[in-house]
């Protein structure tokens, strides 16, 4: 593995969001100034084709990545910030196998996204 590919696994292990390649780009830039746009590009696709990253579209046009996981999440985008809130629920995951049984399927995966803005920006009111 390359230095560059190192720094940029580097900077996505300690990412607390979910940076776009931009994003992974100008962190890895401020630890080593030579690293270029096209390196992050190719690295990112190779990391996701090896299933090492998971790569969203969280509707902005802009793809998201994170580290491959075992542990399931799903996930709520603020579309106020673009924020992005990992969550589990188990409530929801049975509530999804009983659905696909129901409907003659065995669910093997599944990615569920929310979409919201925050309560006191939905109903006008302030905080």
């Amino acid at each position: 593995m390359t230095a560059q590919r190192r720094l940029i696994v580097r900077v996505l292990s300690a990412a607390q969001d979910h940076p776009d390649v931009e994003e992974v780009h100008r962190r890895a830039s401020l630890i080593d100034p030579k690293i270029s746009l096209a390196t992050v590009y190719r690295t990112l696709r190779l990391f996701q084709d090896k299933n090492i990253l998971e790569r969203h579209d969280f509707g902005n046009g802009r793809s998201r990545f994170e580290p491959e996981t075992p542990l399931h999440h799903d996930h709520l985008i603020d579309n106020t910030t673009g924020t992005v809130i990992e969550f589990h629920s188990d409530e929801i995951e049975k509530l999804q196998k009983r659905i696909a049984k129901k409907m003659g399927f065995r669910l093997i995966g599944h990615r569920l996204e929310l979409y919201g803005v925050p309560l006191a920006e939905a109903d006008g009111s302030p905080n």
